[in-house]
């Protein structure tokens, strides 16, 4: 039986925000035994990751390789209609993905030890986001 929360975040602008205590809340709510959480932004300007949660410095470096990859206002964007940071964000999503999917074994993230699930915002000023959470 599938389960489905929405679960609403404010962002600061560009930068990471730790959810996985929020996608673990819905995940134990949906009162599945086994089975996969599957997350999903509902936005193509910000993204979904699992990365490692005990050091910074690794979503830090993210985000200087994201810089390199998809830099803001670059000349040869032509979609800029929200700013210099508007194409740069729609690449940095499509380069990280919009969704995430972890198993889930007595109502619990099978996370690894050092993995957390992150926002991933890349536009540099704020925004509300929407996740769906559907447990399978």
């Amino acid at each position: 039986m599938a389960h489905q929360s929405i679960l609403a975040f404010s962002t600061r602008g560009r930068g990471t925000r730790d959810i996985t205590q929020d996608v673990a809340d819905a995940v134990r709510q949906a009162g599945n035994g086994a089975g996969l959480a599957h997350v999903f932004v509902q936005h193509t300007s910000c993204s979904l990751i699992i990365t490692e949660n005990a050091d910074a410095d690794v979503r830090r470096d993210l985000d200087t390789i994201l810089a390199r990859l998809a830099p803001d206002g670059d000349p040869a964007y032509r979609h800029d209609a929200e700013g210099p940071d508007d194409m740069a964000a729609h690449v940095r999503n499509m380069l990280t993905g919009s969704a995430v999917t972890v198993p889930v074994r007595d109502g619990r993230l099978l996370l690894g030890t050092w993995q957390g699930i992150y926002l991933y915002e890349h536009r540099t000023s704020p925004h509300q986001r929407r996740v769906v959470v559907t447990v399978l």
